[in-house]
C-alpha cells in the first residue's frame, strides 16, 4: 500500500512539473509573439517616417525647380533659352535618386502645365509644353532617370556620374531636337545647330558645378581630391562637347 502511495506521489509530481513547464512555454511563446508584433510595428513606423521624409525632400526639390527654372536667358540664335533646369536635375540625382528625381520633375511639369508660371521666362500652361521647346521640357524626364540611375548604381565613381549626366543630356537633346525640328519644319541637323550646339559650353559648366558642389558639401572631399575631380570632370565634359560639336 505504501508502495502505491509512493508511486502516486511521483506521478502527481511529474504531472505538476509538466503542467508548469507547459505554462512556461505558453507564456514564452506569447511573449515572443508580442515582441515580434512590437518590432513589426516599429519597422512599419520607421518606413512611414522615411517615406514622409522622402516626400518632404521631393517636394522641396520641386519647389527649388519652380524657383530656378523660370530664370532663363533668351539668346538671339535660338528659341530655346538658357535655363538652370538641368542643373537642378543634376542635384536631384544626388539628393533623391532615380525614382524620386523623376517624380519631383514630373510634379514640376504638372504644375507648369496647369498654368503656374514655372517654365522658362515665368511662363506656364499647356501651350508652352506643346510648343517648340516642349520636347526639351519632357526630355528632362530622361535626364532625371538616367543621371539618377548612374549615381545610385555607382555611388563612389564620380566619372560614372559624369557619364550618366552626359548620356541623360544626350537623350534629352535628341528628343527635344526632334520635337523642335518637327515644330519648326527643319531638319534634325539644323535643329541641333539651333537647340543644342549653343548650349554645350554652358551644360559642361553645369556638370562641373554640380560635381564639385556635391564633392565638397556632401562627400566632404579633401582639397587634392577636389582638384583631381575638377580635372577629371573637365576632361570628360569637354571631350563630350567637342565630339558633339564635330558630329
Amino acid at each position: 500500500m505504501g508502495r502505491v502511495n509512493y508511486n502516486n506521489s511521483i506521478l502527481r509530481y511529474i504531472c505538476r512539473n509538466a503542467e508548469s513547464r507547459r505554462s512556461t512555454v505558453q507564456i514564452t511563446a506569447a511573449e515572443t509573439m508580442d515582441v515580434g508584433r512590437k518590432i513589426k510595428m516599429e519597422n512599419t513606423a520607421a518606413k512611414h517616417h522615411m517615406s514622409t521624409a522622402q516626400m518632404t525632400v521631393t517636394a522641396l526639390m520641386t519647389a527649388i525647380t519652380c524657383i530656378l527654372a523660370p530664370m532663363a536667358l533668351p539668346i538671339p540664335v535660338s528659341p530655346v533659352p538658357i535655363s538652370l533646369t538641368n542643373l537642378v536635375i543634376f542635384f536631384m540625382a544626388y539628393i533623391l535618386g532615380t525614382k524620386l528625381s523623376v517624380a519631383s520633375y514630373v510634379l514640376y511639369l504638372l504644375l507648369g502645365t496647369v498654368g503656374l508660371p514655372v517654365f522658362s521666362g515665368f511662363s506656364g500652361g499647356v501651350g508652352k509644353l506643346l510648343g517648340p521647346t516642349g520636347g526639351y521640357l519632357i526630355g528632362f524626364i530622361f535626364l532625371a532617370a538616367i543621371a539618377g540611375f548612374f549615381v545610385e548604381k555607382f555611388p563612389t565613381k564620380i566619372y560614372m556620374h559624369v557619364i550618366g549626366m552626359i548620356l541623360g543630356m544626350a537623350v534629352c537633346y535628341a528628343f527635344g531636337t526632334a520635337w523642335l525640328a518637327g515644330q519648326l519644319g527643319m531638319s534634325f541637323v539644323a535643329g541641333l545647330g539651333v537647340g543644342v550646339i549653343p548650349y554645350l559650353p554652358g551644360d559642361t559648366a553645369k556638370i562641373i558645378i554640380a560635381i564639385i558642389a556635391i564633392e565638397v558639401t556632401v562627400i566632404g572631399a579633401t582639397a587634392t581630391r577636389t582638384v583631381v575631380t575638377i580635372v577629371e570632370v573637365t576632361v570628360i565634359a569637354l571631350g563630350a562637347t567637342a565630339t558633339a560639336a564635330t558630329a
